[in-house]
């Protein structure tokens, strides 16, 4: 039997929780129990591993980090749903590739509640809907178990993205629900997200933190 403890983390600077991702993988043994962080990022471009720096057009004054993620640029900011699902995948016995399609299948989740079709891409991970991206996922696995996580744009300035080539697909648009649904509640999209993450990956019990967390407190079995 698996549990899920759940983190609202708030508004948050990405190298901050970046951080504390790498020190709670690192600190994690096998009764430590998997956590979803929850956050909105402020602005920031990112830079996976592989990540080609022709694929920053034109960044103007919003940071750039490289991190030790997978995948290319992508863009971060507030009215953005930024999931962190903190996982053994050793433990459960899951691969990368089914863990990709199960976050994917998370947001798809949620895309349906709000009457819209996520859809995925061959060869290009991530959701989208009408031909743009309208969510991503960029993961590092270390000693078995997973950081990093998903993006998916909720309500945002959809602006900076024109300033990538995002996930380094060149011409590719991106989307957001309120695109389709103009008056999406943030909370709502948090709330489904939540509860497909443990339908898809199979947890047993939620426990959700109904206060922001401060990333100083965030350790294996606090």
């Amino acid at each position: 039997m698996m549990n899920l403890i759940v983190h609202r983390l708030g508004r948050t600077k990405y190298v901050s929780v970046w951080d504390r991702m790498k020190t709670f993988t690192n600190c994690r043994d096998e009764s430590t129990q998997d956590e979803l962080w929850i956050t909105e990022h402020d602005p920031v471009f990112t830079l996976g591993q592989a990540g080609k720096p022709e694929h920053l057009l034109a960044p103007k004054d919003i940071p750039v980090i490289r991190t030790d993620r997978g995948g290319q640029v992508t863009y971060h900011g507030p009215g953005q749903v930024v999931a962190y699902l903190l996982r053994d995948l050793r433990r459960c016995g899951q691969g990368v590739h089914e863990f990709v399609r199960g976050l994917e299948q998370c947001m798809i989740d949620v895309l349906q509640t709000f009457g819209l079709e996520g859809v995925r891409m061959l060869d290009n991970p991530g959701v989208y809907v009408n031909g743009r991206k309208i969510g991503a996922i960029g993961l590092r696995i270390r000693r078995g178990c997973s950081y990093h996580g998903i993006s998916l744009n909720v309500a945002m300035d959809l602006s900076p993205f024109e300033l990538i080539n995002p996930c380094g697909l060149i011409g590719m648009k991106v989307a957001k629900i309120s695109d389709y649904v103009p008056d999406v509640d943030f909370e709502e999209v948090v709330e489904r997200f939540v509860t497909s993450s443990a339908e898809v990956f199979n947890y047993s019990s939620v426990a959700t933190s109904t206060q922001e967390v401060d990333l100083e407190d965030l350790n294996p079995g606090f």
